[in-house]
């Protein structure tokens, strides 16, 4: 597992099984869901996010991609598995890990959308790259497409 972020010392960081997608439209651009949190500057991740239950990281994606995007994809094929040391927009550390997949899009249904805080965006991935707060996302993206 690639592992990324540098830990702050003292801070104890809550263990979070996650998963998230790179979804590609026609013009070879991907989506990403950029966060607007009230008091802080909006950023941008790949939609996804943690894994509830006993669900699997490919129902995770397919769920969270509705929720923050209401997109309705399909999981493909694992990009990698890595893990992610963040802060919280509240403050708390944690470090999700999980796989990152590249999804398939098949629709669009708004009603799944229930995450208010969260945009669709699409990015050239390129642009995304630097754009992604998380550096597992960045290097996922780049993984991508280097890969074809």
């Amino acid at each position: 597992m690639l592992a990324f972020g540098a830990p702050v010392a003292g801070l104890n960081y809550l263990d979070r099984p996650a998963a998230f997608g790179v979804a590609e439209n026609a013009l070879g651009q991907i989506a990403l869901a950029q966060v607007t949190k009230p008091g802080k500057a909006p950023y941008f991740d790949l939609p996804g996010g943690a894994v509830d239950g006993d669900e699997t990281e490919q129902e995770a994606v397919v769920r969270e991609f509705g929720e923050e995007t209401g997109l309705v994809v399909e999981a493909g094929l694992l990009i990698d598995t890595v893990s992610q040391l963040f802060l919280k927009s509240d403050g708390q550390p944690v470090r999700n890990f999980g796989g990152i997949y590249t999804v398939k899009v098949t629709g669009e249904k708004p009603a799944l959308k229930v995450e208010d805080d969260h945009t669709l965006v699409w990015l050239d991935p390129r642009d995304a790259v630097v754009a992604l707060r998380h550096d597992a996302h960045a290097w996922a993206v780049a993984a991508w497409m280097r890969r074809g």
